[in-house]
């Protein structure tokens, strides 16, 4: 029963969503090249099936791999921060001050500097704009573990390594994961944007570019919701893994 309300629950409010836009559009009597429709997607879908699935295959897989580099770079910066005070003070300013700029701006940069290496552009940038979040979650949750904790296992002889992994590590996990929710929306939006402003992009944003160029509504608001759709799948991706490796951390809920 519980599983099949965690189901019908976000099944229940994505339908309502369609409707209230279905509604929206009818009610303003909006043709389809100013604002599509729920009904106007499932043709641009079959028309454009083998399209979709090229590409999403393509934007899925850089999106993966951005976030798997966002996912190493990231914990291992966090962890030179929660274990070293001096690295937390001069590293913080810095990632600050990176994440502050806009990465729109960088795609330019990215692409005079690998011409040609799209494929790699993609993918970097997507950990770009995607491991901020995991190296702030990481450091702030290694940098409060309680001192007492260190002080016993370290009176028992034991080692750093042991330190890390039977009290540092579990009790990252929780923030971590939290993080990693947030990084896996953020690699999705660094991958199209060069998948858009690349001239030979490929992946759901050249498809949606297209859309646009050739007047195609119907098919650019189908590419939103394909990524919408794939958003969702890696981010359910994570909430398993979560609770794998931290559901532990997770209070009943009355």
């Amino acid at each position: 029963m519980e599983t099949l309300k965690k189901i019908a629950v976000p099944g229940l409010a994505i339908i309502a969503f369609l409707g209230l836009w279905e509604f929206i559009v009818w009610v303003n009597d909006w043709p389809n090249y100013k604002m599509a429709s729920p009904s106007d997607l499932p043709p641009a879908f079959s028309r454009y099936s083998g399209l979709f699935i090229e590409m999403g295959w393509q934007t899925l897989w850089r999106t993966v791999a951005g976030l798997g580099l966002a996912v190493i770079v990231g914990t291992l910066i966090g962890m030179a921060m929660g274990f070293s005070k001096i690295a937390r003070d001069a590293l913080y300013p810095l990632l600050v001050g990176f994440n502050a700029i806009p990465k729109a701006t960088l795609v330019p940069v990215i692409a005079l500097i690998f011409i040609g290496q799209h494929d790699f552009n993609t993918v970097l940038m997507a950990f770009l704009i995607s491991f901020f979040p995991i190296a702030v979650s990481v450091g702030i949750g290694l940098s409060t573990l309680e001192p007492e904790y260190r002080d016993i296992l370290r009176s028992l002889g034991a080692s750093k390594v042991t330190i890390f992994r039977k009290i540092a590590l579990p009790k990252t996990l929780p923030e971590f994961f939290g993080a990693l929710k947030v990084s896996v929306t953020l690699a999705f939006i660094g991958t199209n944007l060069v998948e858009i402003v690349s001239p030979h992009g490929r992946g759901l944003g050249a498809l949606f570019k297209s859309g646009e160029t050739n007047g195609d509504y119907p098919l650019m608001f189908a590419v939103l919701i394909a990524l919408a759709a794939l958003g969702i799948v890696l981010y359910y991706a994570v909430v398993a893994l979560e609770r794998i490796f931290a559901g532990w951390a997770e209070r009943p809920q009355g």
